[in-house]
């Protein structure tokens, strides 16, 4: 009948926990990149930043989704890609709070630490320099989320589409508020870096499964066999 199944829900909530994290993280990158600049002028290239995270998203979601359903050496590079990704979280994760601290105040726009000035601390810069800060940051954390997302999903359709439009979604609309939520919660971050790491090493598992016989690991789910006609 109607039965229930577990792996999509597994996948599902992996899939919106890598959004999440992902979102922020693109988010911080982007008011990093503003930082330096004054008021005005930093509003409109974060605009700038979230909108071009926003088109690369759905540009990325177009043909890493085509790319990953070939399977295997396309997997081995996909999970090799995303180990880099997760190495490169867990450095931003383990930066000074300070630069952190001056990406909040840049993205919400506000003094929360009361010195006089909105991300006083951060260096000087053009306009030009920072939005060609962030469109290049944007590219490979677009890919980054995609390409994760796809790895978390790959066996069911509907939680990947979920997951694209959910990425797209809080890029344009919510990123900056995100931002502040992994900022107060900061083992949220901790958490996605894991996820990540496990969609990582599966797909390099499966990948590496097209060519060679390789003992299984336990997942957190088992896709479905189908079933045979009578």
């Amino acid at each position: 009948m109607f039965g229930i199944d577990p792996s999509f829900f597994s996948s599902l909530l992996q899939v919106i926990l890598i959004d999440l994290v992902l979102a922020g993280d693109n988010a911080v990158v982007i008011g990093l990149a503003a930082a330096g600049l004054a008021s005005d002028l930093r509003r409109r290239a974060i605009l700038i930043g979230i909108l071009a995270a926003t088109v690369l998203r759905i540009f990325f979601a177009l043909i890493t989704t085509q790319l990953l359903s070939l399977g295997g050496g396309l997997l081995v590079a996909g999970g090799i890609l995303l180990l880099w990704v997760c190495w490169k979280m867990y450095r931003e994760l383990t930066v000074s709070s300070e630069q952190e601290h001056e990406a909040t105040e840049a993205l919400s726009d506000a003094d929360h630490d009361r010195d006089g000035a909105i991300a006083g601390k951060a260096p000087r810069k053009s306009l030009r320099q920072a939005v060609i800060q962030i469109i290049v940051a944007d590219v490979s954390m677009s890919l980054d989320n995609v390409l994760a997302v796809a790895g978390a999903a790959q066996h069911h359709f509907e939680a990947l589409v979920f997951g694209l439009a959910l990425s797209v979604v809080l890029m344009g609309v919510a990123a900056t508020y995100i931002a502040q939520l992994l900022h107060r919660f900061h083992w949220i971050a901790w958490v996605g870096l894991l996820m990540i790491l496990y969609v990582a090493v599966r797909m390099l598992l499966e990948g590496a499964g097209a060519f060679l016989t390789i003992p299984e690991i336990p997942l957190l789910y088992t896709p479905h066999a189908p079933v045979a006609a009578h």
